[in-house]
């Protein structure tokens, strides 16, 4: 073993580094600031609900190569599910009209040829509109590159965007859009098929990877807050916690896998995004209709995605600023009659719980994309990671799974040089 590394954070990004490390033959500690890993993907005991329910609610993709070999190295592929194939279910709540999107598995995508497999109302001319934003620049915006209008827009692309980038597409990076449309509708359906957690965020990401950790004689220290960083000329010299300093000698690192905000206090000079974007979600303790699809895309509401899970049912709602100061209950009656509509079930309220993210992700526009800080810092013993750095994705699991394993990386390549 050589190369002692602290990574600091225990979110998926700084999990994906330690696990890659370990896969190194690296000795590596972890410190959560903390009483918990997982940071924004996990789960917890709500008293409300009297269950276990994610801090949100995440989609991933057969294309999000790094997520899922993150899961095959510790352990838990098997703890995500989905169909054999792509097949996305919408309901359009404006006029109750109900369809299944069905993309062929090949890259030739004949599906769009097929009014029974793609968007009512579109024709297969409008899909190609869409690969404009596959050569989109830095600086455009998605609505500057692409028609932000009709019925392939408001039923399909939006819906994609906004899950995908968490900023609304007039506003959002059509490099960003295009990176997403790249890596998925462009590769055909077997890497669109959609994945979920249906035991958890925590059983599928968090539990698995501390269990891996362990196995490995990894150290993880929860409630370490990192208050300093000594940088000493051109590395990092020591850390700081609280009432703890923590030598740094030569041939060992520091991955930094905190939030932005905590990077830019610790690392002088860093620019990092500093606008952000808020997520709504709710939960209902329910359980739903066994003919009920496990994800349902919902156009023309406040919802825009449900969730079925055993004995609950789960919204997410992107780009949510709107929402952060509508009353609690207001705001989940209002969720709960698109659910109940959605869903064929009473109007009668379940049990509910509202939780919102205010700074859930930086905010994808192009001027924030900009400010995205690589992996690389001035200092050689220093590697950033996590979802706010510059993966070229938008601020999802995949890419703070990338973020990790790259830091990991590099600081390897850096020790054996």
């Amino acid at each position: 073993m050589t190369g002692l590394v602290h990574v600091i954070g225990a979110g998926l990004a700084g999990l994906a580094a330690a696990v890659r490390l370990c896969e190194r033959g690296r000795n590596v500690v972890l410190h959560e600031a903390a009483g918990h890993a997982g940071g924004r993907c996990r789960s917890y005991h709500d008293p409300v609900l009297d269950m276990a329910i994610d801090n949100g609610n995440h989609l991933l993709l057969s294309a999000n190569r790094a997520a899922l070999s993150y899961l095959a190295a510790i352990g838990a592929a098997a703890r995500l599910a989905g169909p054999a194939h792509a097949e996305f279910a919408f309901v359009d709540l404006a006029g109750g009209e109900r369809w299944t999107l069905r993309i062929n598995d090949g890259r030739l995508p004949w599906w769009i040829f097929d009014h029974r497999r793609r968007v009512p109302g579109t024709t297969a001319g409008d899909y190609l509109s869409i690969a404009r934003l596959l050569w989109s620049s830095q600086d455009k915006t998605i609505c500057e590159s692409i028609k932000c209008e009709g019925a392939l827009y408001h039923r399909l692309a939006r819906p994609l965007w906004l899950a995908a980038l968490n900023t609304d597409p007039i506003e959002a990076s059509a490099r960003l859009a295009g990176a997403v449309t790249r890596e998925t509708l462009a590769r055909g359906g077997r890497a669109c098929r959609p994945l979920v957690a249906p035991e958890g965020l925590g059983h599928a990401f968090v539990e698995p990877a501390l269990r891996f950790l362990s196995a490995r004689n990894v150290k993880v220290v929860l409630g370490h807050r990192l208050r300093a960083v000594d940088l000493t000329h051109d590395k990092v010299a020591a850390l700081e916690f609280d009432g703890e300093r923590l030598a740094i000698r030569e041939g060992e690192g520091v991955i930094l896998a905190v939030p932005s905000t905590v990077a830019c206090d610790l690392v002088p000079g860093l620019e990092a995004p500093d606008q952000f974007r808020a997520i709504v979600n709710a939960h209902f303790r329910i359980d739903p209709p066994a003919s009920l699809p496990s994800i349902i895309g919902i156009v023309n509401g406040t919802v825009e995605w449900l969730f079925a899970f055993k004995h609950r049912l789960s919204v997410t709602i992107s780009a949510a600023d709107r929402l952060l100061e509508v009353p609690r209950e207001e705001l989940a009656r209002k969720i709960w009659h698109e659910v109940a509509a959605v869903a064929g079930l009473p109007k009668a309220m379940p049990p509910w719980q509202i939780v919102r993210e205010r700074r859930a992700t930086f905010a994808a526009t192009p001027a924030q994309n900009a400010r995205r800080p690589g992996a690389i810092t001035t200092w050689h013993n220093l590697f950033l990671a996590g979802d706010w750095t510059d993966t070229g994705l938008p601020a999802t699991i995949e890419g703070a799974v990338r973020s990790g394993h790259r830091a990991a990386d590099l600081f390897v390549a850096h020790d054996k040089g």
